[in-house]
């Protein structure tokens, strides 16, 4: 059996000036709205990339054919973990991502130094099609763990214990 594994970066962005507008207009409330929709447009573009990955793209599951309440139990092959989230916790992961995807030249989207991601709707991470995937969260990490994590990834222990602070 093939098993994949690949890596995404979308984004809703390029709101951030009529967001602008609206707030210098004191209409919080569409600005709000607007802010809501496009983070809604991310995911659903990453759903349907997701998709089309399983279908077209790597076709390990052409004959999909699932339905809206199928599609939120997530009945499908395959995972899309995102740094940040319980089963990759390190949002430092979204450096490497990012270069990877190219994701400035190719989506426009960029990094702050705390790893959030510009447009602000936008979203990330990695397919998985192994069919025994599945989700996940890390829990509690012992200090061992913190210390092989840090040599691995090249971090200094300390920025280490930051970046990881809620699993130790």
């Amino acid at each position: 059996m093939r098993d994949w594994i690949g890596a995404f970066a979308v984004s809703a962005g390029g709101i951030e000036r009529r967001v602008a507008e609206l707030e210098a207009h004191h209409d919080d409330y569409n600005a709000i709205m607007l802010k809501v929709l496009a983070d809604r447009f991310a995911e659903a573009f990453a759903e349907r990339l997701h998709q089309r990955v399983r279908r077209e793209f790597w076709g390990y599951a052409a004959e999909e054919n699932l339905g809206a309440a199928e599609l939120i139990a997530e009945a499908y092959r395959g995972i899309r973990p995102a740094p940040g989230y319980p089963a990759c916790p390190d949002h430092t992961a979204k450096a490497a991502l990012f270069r990877l995807l190219d994701a400035g030249k190719n989506a426009d989207m960029l990094l702050t130094e705390s790893y959030a991601m510009l447009p602000a709707s936008s979203v990330s991470g990695f397919y998985l099609s192994h069919p025994q995937s599945g989700y996940f969260a890390v829990g509690k990490i012992g200090r061992d763990q913190l210390e092989d994590f840090a040599r691995r990834s090249g971090m200094r222990l300390e920025e280490a214990e930051r970046w990881l602070a809620p699993n130790l």
